[in-house]
């Protein structure tokens, strides 16, 4: 085990666990004994452990506090804190428990790469966009901390006070864009304020049109939105008007964004393996299609994510067909081998038929600390698997789990993803794994996803099925996303036969009808994956099935409509060769009898143009389409009517031409007069 070397304490806490501390040590190499109250009486035996090397306490819920302790005695060796409490041992059947708590002291001594960040910075500068009664009073307020402009929309006598030391515009914003730092907002009947004059305040003339910029926004306008899933755009605050408590807990949120800020860089993007687009040809949009928050956009024959607007749903990297969007939280390799190294730990404690429950680090884990305080717990069997958000999970990972042994795959959803409109991304991959496990034999209903808030619920539906292990040789899952799936379906389909996936699946095969197919090979020049392949030799289109997006690029390139997509999953090792969708003979030419194209393609052009077209209505002019390039040319240019032929070239002059007197080309020497 990796953390064979690492000092692990473990508490009871206060008594309330009654798991046979024999067996609890058993299952954490480097614990000696089990304590009751490390966080309160018993804090010499934390400082004496920290005084001895790397620890790890096996407690969540005081970290903060065993940090503290560790400041004040200067040491550096406290290495985290571990849930094992309300994950594993409150619990219904927490004395069962032993082999999950190895699992997740395996997790827990097994670093993963960290995502990058991107400083974003904020001076302060605020615009209050809404109606003159709410808008004033609050840019009163934030004008003592913050660089403020008021927006109103109506068109209300204004009374400011009399030492108002923020701008006032009337106006209506049109569009806005951007995120914190960096807003840009296109407003109409834009009118500033007139500073000068007795009685009502007055106004320029408006204008449609006007720019401007600013670092957050506060929308106090009751309208709709300014941003689509308004509530992950950084820096802008919205509240209802009619709602005063709303409308002031915002003015301390405002105050704060004001500095440099760390932005978690979700995504990293690799240009070179999307398949968005070739030569104006449309392909792939998946992630177009479910990023919640319209950072990402077209670029030429890519797209284009803008760090600072993505909110992090990691809904592109689970729908993205090649692993060019990737997310980093964690990547999807550490997330694979942390999950392997989880259920071998539970495996070689003796535990058996695994399950998974993948959850978020926020309401997840909320809901398995109550159902744990208050409720039956999670079964000894299930183990909690933590990401960023649950929408990153693709149809990857959760087949990998199935690879690697887990028996059945659960997702609790919180209910916030449907109601902010991010469910798209995760209702389309369990839809695919469903369809992978129907397709295996061993049945789509081994995924299960909770949607709920109720912690009740969660561990009802844990409790209520528990499917018998699968009992294949587990796998390492390794490679990119592709090679994961692959191997996880052939290690649960050994002798494994294609079988039909969803529409819009990643995975597939082309057809080709081969009647109307000229071998123009325009497809193998588009697909951006080299899963259409020529071959040199002869005339031949050739598919490796392995390497297909179902990007839909040839299909639109196709001048003669002769593809068409099939989405379907082949675990076969015949996916990965290249097979021949269709091929002819060479047409020789008929002068020098070199291979120079497709027979049957040169047939169709005589067939079409033959007699009808005016370059080609006579033998001779068609017998050059039965000719390679280099003999076409020379033909064409010996032909009586060709339209570049010029007259015949004169003959060269030279000096003696001018001189010779009796030379008929002669020109005759100029005389001058006199």
């Amino acid at each position: 085990m990796a953390g064979d070397a690492m000092k692990i304490l473990l508490c009871d806490c206060e008594g309330s666990i009654r798991t046979d501390p024999e067996a609890m040590c058993a299952a954490c190499p480097g614990a000696q004994d089990v304590h009751t109250s490390l966080c309160r009486t018993q804090t010499d035996v934390l400082a004496n452990a920290l005084a001895d090397g790397p620890l790890i306490v096996a407690c969540a819920q005081e970290e903060r506090r065993f940090a503290e302790i560790a400041d004040e005695l200067e040491a550096d060796t406290l290495a985290g804190t571990v849930d094992i409490r309300d994950r594993a041992l409150w619990s219904d059947e927490g004395e069962a428990a032993a082999p999950k708590i190895a699992a997740l002291m395996a997790e827990a001594t097994r670093a993963g790469r960290g995502a990058g960040t991107v400083d974003v910075e904020s001076e302060g500068v605020c615009l209050v966009y809404g109606a003159s009664a709410v808008v004033v009073p609050v840019a009163e307020t934030l004008s003592r901390s913050l660089t403020v402009t008021a927006m109103v929309t109506d068109s209300e006598e204004l009374v400011l006070p009399w030492d108002a030391a923020f701008e006032v515009l009337r106006g209506t914003i049109r569009n806005a864009s951007g995120t914190m730092g960096a807003f840009g907002i296109v407003a109409d009947g834009l009118a500033p304020m007139v500073p000068g004059g007795r009685g009502a305040l007055q106004f320029d003339e408006p204008r449609d049109g006007g720019k401007s910029g600013c670092d957050m926004i506060l929308d106090l306008s009751g309208k709709a939105p300014l941003f689509p899933a308004h509530g992950k755009r950084d820096g802008y605050l919205r509240a209802d008007p009619a709602d005063p408590l709303a409308v002031a807990a915002l003015i301390p949120q405002a105050i704060e964004m004001v500095g440099t800020f760390e932005k978690t860089l979700y995504i990293d993007f690799h240009a070179e393996l999307c398949a968005h687009s070739r030569s104006g040809q449309p392909g792939c949009t998946r992630c177009l299609d479910v990023c919640p928050t319209g950072a990402i956009v077209p670029n030429g024959e890519t797209v284009k994510i803008d760090p600072l607007v993505c909110a992090g749903c990691g809904g592109c990297s689970a729908v993205c067909p090649s692993g060019a969007a990737e997310y980093t939280l964690p990547l999807p390799d550490d997330a694979r081998m942390r999950m392997e190294a989880m259920l071998t730990a539970y495996g070689e404690a003796g535990g058996a038929a695994p399950r998974i429950l993948i959850h978020d680090e926020r309401e997840g884990r909320g809901m398995i600390a109550m159902a744990a305080r208050h409720g039956r717990g999670l079964p000894a069997t299930v183990i909690p698997f933590a990401v960023n958000e649950v929408t990153q999970v693709g149809h990857d990972l959760v087949m990998a789990a199935f690879g690697m042994g887990a028996g059945q795959v659960t997702i609790h959803m919180p209910t916030r993803i449907r109601r902010e409109g991010e469910a798209d991304a995760l209702d389309a991959q369990a839809t695919l794994v469903r369809a992978m496990l129907d397709g295996t034999g061993i049945g789509g209903d081994r995924l299960v996803v909770v949607e709920s808030d109720d912690p009740d619920a969660l561990t009802d539906a844990l409790y209520a099925d528990a499917p018998a292990a699968l009992g294949h040789e587990p796998i390492s899952p390794m490679g990119d996303k592709r090679t994961a799936t692959r191997l996880s379906v052939a290690a649960l389909m050994p002798e494994g036969q294609p079988f039909d996936l969803p529409e819009g699946a990643p995975y597939g095969a082309v057809k080709v009808n081969e009647s109307a197919c000229t071998l123009c090979l325009a497809c193998v020049s588009q697909c951006p994956v080299g899963a259409l392949l020529d071959n040199p030799d002869k005339p031949q289109l050739r598919f490796r099935e392995s390497a297909c997006l179902q990007c839909g690029i040839c299909e639109s390139t196709c001048p003669e409509n002769a593809i068409t997509l099939a989405a379907r999953f082949d675990p076969s090792n015949a996916a990965r060769e290249p097979r021949v969708l269709h091929e002819d003979e060479p047409a020789l030419c008929v002068e020098c009898n070199k291979p120079f194209g497709s027979r049957g393609t040169v047939e169709r052009i005589i067939e079409k143009l033959g007699g009808t077209h005016w370059m080609f209505d006579n033998p001779e002019r068609t017998r050059v389409i039965r000719m390679c390039d280099d003999c076409r040319v020379n033909a064409v240019f010996r032909q009586a009517d060709n339209p570049f032929q010029m007259g015949e070239k004169p003959p060269v002059r030279t000096t003696e031409d001018y001189l010779d007197a009796d030379n008929e080309n002669a020109i005759p020497k100029r005389k001058f007069d006199a």
